[in-house]
């Protein structure tokens, strides 16, 4: 996997979503906070794809993110700190930066088909 780009990690994160949306469905509680969550992480995904942000701009990319969400701020916040911290896992653990070029397999994605 191509850990140079950020475009490329939140392309496989994006992917890892999908078994998230499928645990998430299967719950008997609900889940609407869960929803828009996700929400906002995936389009700050897409849009860090679209953009395809210098490695060492990502940091400052993500925090324009935040301050261009006005009064959503807060919860792009949220979202944009948990992308980072992935993006620095995908530098730091083999264990998940193998899982990602894997394609994110999960029991829960499986279990969608």
């Amino acid at each position: 996997m191509d850990l140079d780009r950020p475009a490329h990690v939140c392309r496989e994160l994006l992917s890892a979503i999908e078994a998230s949306e499928g645990r998430r469905k299967r719950r008997k509680r609900d889940t609407t906070p869960d929803a828009i969550g996700l929400a906002v992480k995936r389009d700050l995904l897409e849009r860090a794809i679209a953009a395809d942000p210098e490695p060492t701009e990502f940091e400052a990319w993500l925090l324009d993110q935040c301050r261009a969400a006005g009064g959503l701020e807060g919860g792009v916040r949220a979202m944009a700190l948990s992308i980072f911290e992935e993006w620095r896992l995908a530098h730091d653990a083999t264990a998940f930066r193998d899982w990602l070029a894997q394609g994110a397999p999960s029991d829960d994605a499986r279990d969608e088909r």
